[in-house]
This record gives C-alpha cells, sequence and structure tokens, in this order.
C-alpha cells in the first residue's frame, strides 16, 4: 500500500517537472493494478449485483463528465486553473487519439482503480475491522494526497471531487467493479474532449 502511494507521488511529481504524462503515469499506474492483482485479493463487487454496479457505475460516468464540462467552463474564468489545465494538455505530447484511449481505457485507468478502490481501500477496510466508511474516507484522503504533486490544480480538482464518488461507489458495491466501468466512460469522453479542444486552439 505504502510502496503503491509513494510511486504515484514520484510519478506526478515527474510529471510537474515536464515528463509527458502518458509516458510517465501508465507505466507506473499499470504496475500498481498489476501488483494488487497479485497481491490481492480484490474484490469486484460483493455487495450489489454485478449487473447494477456495471449500470451504475456507466451512468455514473455520463453525469460526472457532464458536471466537470460544465465545472471547467465555470472555473476557466479563473486564470490560474485554466493556465494548469492547458500546462497538462501539453504535457501528453503528440500522442493520437486512438493511442491516448487505449493507453487509458486498457492500462491507466484499470491500474489506478484496482490499487486504490479495489486493493488500497479493502485492506483499509480489513485492517478497520470492518469499518468501511472510515476505510474510504481515508482512502480518498489517500488518493488526494497521492495527486498533489503533480502542482495541477486541474488534477487536483480531478483527485478531489472524482475520488470522494469513486471511493463512494467502492463503499456501496464492496468492490471495484462499478467504479471501472465508470471511470472507462468518463476517461474515454474526457480524452475525446481534450483533443477535440487542441484542435480547436492550433
Amino acid at each position: 500500500m505504502v510502496l503503491g502511494f509513494v510511486a504515484e507521488v514520484i510519478a506526478w511529481s515527474l510529471v510537474a517537472r515536464g515528463r509527458n504524462v502518458w509516458t510517465t503515469m501508465t507505466p507506473v499506474l499499470a504496475t500498481m493494478g498489476v501488483v494488487a492483482l497479485v497481491v490481492g485479493p480484490i474484490a469486484w463487487s460483493p455487495e450489489v449485483a454485478p449487473g447494477v454496479s456495471v449500470a451504475v457505475g456507466l451512468g455514473l460516468g455520463v453525469l460526472l463528465y457532464v458536471a466537470t464540462r460544465v465545472a471547467m467552463v465555470i472555473m476557466a474564468r479563473w486564470g490560474t486553473f485554466r493556465r494548469h489545465a492547458l500546462e497538462m494538455y501539453r504535457k501528453q505530447g503528440g500522442l493520437s487519439l486512438g493511442a491516448a484511449l487505449l493507453l487509458s481505457i486498457a492500462l491507466s485507468v484499470p491500474g489506478e482503480e484496482l490499487f486504490w478502490r479495489g486493493f488500497f481501500q479493502g485492506q483499509l477496510a480489513s485492517s478497520l475491522e470492518g469499518r468501511t466508511a472510515l476505510a474510504a474516507v481515508l482512502a480518498w484522503i489517500a488518493f488526494v494526497l497521492a495527486n498533489l504533486p503533480s502542482a495541477n490544480l486541474a488534477i487536483a480538482a480531478g483527485a478531489l471531487v472524482g475520488g470522494a464518488v469513486w471511493v463512494a461507489l467502492a463503499w456501496w458495491t464492496g468492490g471495484v467493479l462499478a467504479r471501472r466501468s465508470f471511470g472507462s466512460s468518463r476517461r474515454a469522453r474526457s480524452v475525446t474532449s481534450r483533443r477535440s479542444r487542441r484542435r480547436v486552439r492550433t
């Protein structure tokens, strides 16, 4: 748990210093997911039927995406936030849309969710003798702290708000399945939206 937290802190620190976000974060998050699977166990959705978890995850993914777009329009009026968001887009390099979607959906999202919601939050709940609500809050705080070294307001805001929703999903279902579906739908739309905005600016 600690090693995964430290690994993400270091990775975001490197991105803050100018490293490409895809080539830096993707291998780190994917490795964290693999380690979580090996160390395990990973809870998928023991408290809620898998079909319900997937449906709720996908639905919330769409809703949060819309809410994020609205929030970005409002927050863009804040010059510092707008600058931070643009800086993160630049750190994505010249990766094609297809490659970005593949890396995000196939590696980054599963790795992050398997570690944070499937492993980290589950281990906390076990250590706290089943106090799952407290485990969710602590997992959320740790996730936010791991993202702060990005030194980027857009990333921090995503971890703060999105992370709260993600740990709540994991707490409700008892596992990571709903959040995995949620993350895939939201991240795919997010990557597509970012690419579209970059083409408009150029």
